[in-house]
């Protein structure tokens, strides 16, 4: 794995009006997930037969967009989510960004962008983090919450790939996720609605399949649940992932089963770091077809005894409840269970450097 980025590459227009110490006190005395933003982007172009260049550090602002832009007809577009995690010793750090840079690179050609070398990729974030170091929160469950994202913004209305496509990173300070924080969230198990399908987008981290996500996540959220769960669009039986994060059941024997990844389900980065850790830790870990109705008659004879998700913004959440049409089911004795905590306290331990590192998973940004 390369350690050599393109960090120095991005030359650094600071803003002219930067918040000042006050007010970014005040913004990161306050953290929810999403809503403030730094002072700085990191931006960098991409045309045809030129490739990248113009590799920034600038003023975060609005973009200008032609009315014609192709990304608000086509919506050729893809992005990621990554952390920066602040160090009892002041230093700045993220987790697996070579992970990442792979998925954006698969997403890119799914949606057929241009890839960014993983060298721009991990520079632009080094760049943008370094700039706003200070905007880094160091409160419990706190983290700079890092947004790449890549989008056509040639002016045409072609049905082609872009000529022009736009790479920006921008950067949040957050709180936790779900505002209850690591306690356990009811899902919605939907059977309207699908996320994607054979063929489909499913396996990229791009716009559209959060769009279809949001309809039966309102579904959910007016039957009093945090995330939907959606089936596979081919048989309507099979369980894939929620709205935004993987899924996990651990069963009475200390087994853990996940779905197996296809062409409609994400791969996760902290899925994969998830099963690493079980997997070193001894258990028996299937990933495999899993029927819901399977699912569901384990958890009522209470030989599935814990439920999770995991994802980056929420990392590990526990899952108390499924709820559907004609649908309720606790999980267990509906909190949190001992293998999702320990997992939660083992990928936290380590992105805030409060244990060893032995997978090297992290990156040092400043």
């Amino acid at each position: 794995m390369s350690t050599e980025t393109t960090a120095a590459t991005f030359e650094v227009r600071p803003t002219s009006h930067p918040r000042t110490q006050t007010e970014r006190e005040q913004a990161l005395a306050d953290l929810s997930f999403g809503k403030v933003f730094t002072d700085h982007m990191a931006r960098a172009v991409w045309t045809k037969g030129e490739g990248w260049h113009d590799h920034r550090v600038e003023a975060y602002g609005p973009l200008s967009l032609d009315p014609a832009t192709a990304v608000l007809h086509y919506a050729q577009e893809i992005f990621e989510g990554l952390k920066a995690y602040r160090h009892a010793d002041g230093s700045v750090w993220t987790f697996r960004p070579h992970a990442n840079a792979a998925r954006f690179a698969a997403s890119a050609r799914r949606l057929a962008l241009p890839e960014l070398r993983e060298a721009d990729f991990i520079g632009s974030i080094e760049a943008l983090v370094r700039t706003d170091t200070e905007w880094v929160p160091d409160s419990p469950g706190s983290s700079l919450y890092l947004r790449p994202f890549m989008f056509a913004s040639e002016s045409f209305l072609g049905v082609r790939p872009a000529h022009r496509v736009d790479y920006l990173v921008i950067a949040s300070p957050s709180g936790p996720y779900f505002t209850s924080g690591f306690s356990p969230v009811s899902i919605w198990v939907t059977t309207d609605f699908h996320r994607s399908g054979p063929g489909g987008t499913g396996a990229a981290k791009c716009g559209g399949n959060y769009a279809a996500s949001l309809l039966p996540q309102q579904q959910a959220t007016d039957n009093g649940c945090s995330q939907v769960c959606f089936l596979d669009a081919a048989t309507g039986t099979l369980l894939e992932e929620l709205g935004g994060m993987n899924v996990f059941f651990v069963d009475a024997d200390g087994a853990v089963h996940t779905p197996e990844l296809t062409e409609t389900i994400l791969a996760g980065v902290t899925r994969s770091s998830v099963l690493r850790i079980m997997a070193d830790d001894g258990r028996t870990v299937y990933e495999r077809p899993l029927p819901f109705a399977e699912i569901a008659e384990q958890i009522r004879s209470g030989h599935i005894v814990e439920a999770f998700a995991c994802g980056t913004a929420a990392v590990v959440t526990p899952i108390g409840q499924f709820k559907g049409t004609g649908l309720d089911l606790t999980v267990g004795d509906g909190g949190p269970g001992a293998v999702t905590t320990g997992l939660h306290a083992k990928l936290t331990d380590v992105q805030y450097g409060r244990a060893e590192d032995t997978y090297g998973w992290m990156h040092r940004l400043a």
